[in-house]
């Protein structure tokens, strides 16, 4: 089953909860909270309580996407704000496996999240505690950026390797994309074994006021094209 998960980076911040609401009944699957330190990556953007504000907004999933670097001192705050899937860069810890057994022990699914040229054999040996792998398909810090193209084979060996884990183990593990998604490319992203696709510019600055629910008409496109895939 295809997720699609809006980024609420690209939302509007002065009615936050309004967007949120709106994307989902527009039929999004996923928040996707973008947190940036301007430490591990150049920008700055939001925190716990702001995941706490939204939280009473909606009942789908709070995907939180932790650029921030050390990763443990935060992970207990979001799960304790209300997110439902924290995931994180594996450069960012010190012990990926403890990182990953913290999430799980806050309650929260987890994941780990590889830029563009992060090696993706750090999942290999925690493939047990992954809910979620996550590819960066642009350098993390900024939305609006262009979709790179060598991620479509990235995606193929991380696809590779989860199928095998499931085949083994009978667990399932979502691959998820960021970066650059829109309606013009999203069915090829899938092809390439791509399960769920955050979107944040492509979906919010796409919001139609002849919408019932402002987003319908995007989400809807992006379904179509995936239907296709």
């Amino acid at each position: 089953m295809h997720l699609i998960a809006p980024s609420i980076l690209s939302a509007d911040f002065a009615k936050l909860g309004e967007e949120v609401r709106s994307v989902i009944a527009s039929g999004a699957d996923w928040i996707h909270f973008d947190v940036m330190d301007n430490h591990y990556v150049p920008n700055l953007t939001i925190g716990p309580l702001v995941c706490e504000a939204i939280r009473p907004h909606t009942t789908a999933p709070i995907d939180v996407h932790l650029m921030v670097k050390p990763v443990d001192r935060i992970i207990p705050d979001f799960a304790k704000a209300g997110a439902n899937i924290i995931t994180f860069h594996p450069e960012a810890s010190e012990h990926v496996d403890r990182s990953l057994g913290l999430i799980r022990d806050s309650g929260c699914q987890a994941g780990l999240v590889f830029n563009p040229a992060t090696p993706l054999h750090y999942m290999d040996h925690v493939m047990d505690k992954l809910d979620v792998v996550l590819l960066m398909s642009v350098n993390p810090g900024f939305g609006g950026q262009k979709f790179i193209p060598e991620t479509l084979n990235k995606l193929r060996q991380a696809r590779a390797r989860i199928d095998a884990y499931t085949a083994r183990s009978g667990r399932q593990i979502r691959l998820e994309i960021d970066g650059g998604v829109k309606v013009d490319n999203i069915a090829e992203i899938a092809r390439a074994g791509a399960d769920t696709f955050v979107a944040g510019s492509a979906v919010y600055g796409a919001g139609q006021d002849s919408d019932p629910n402002r987003y319908d008409s995007v989400i809807a496109a992006l379904r179509q094209q995936l239907a296709s895939a």
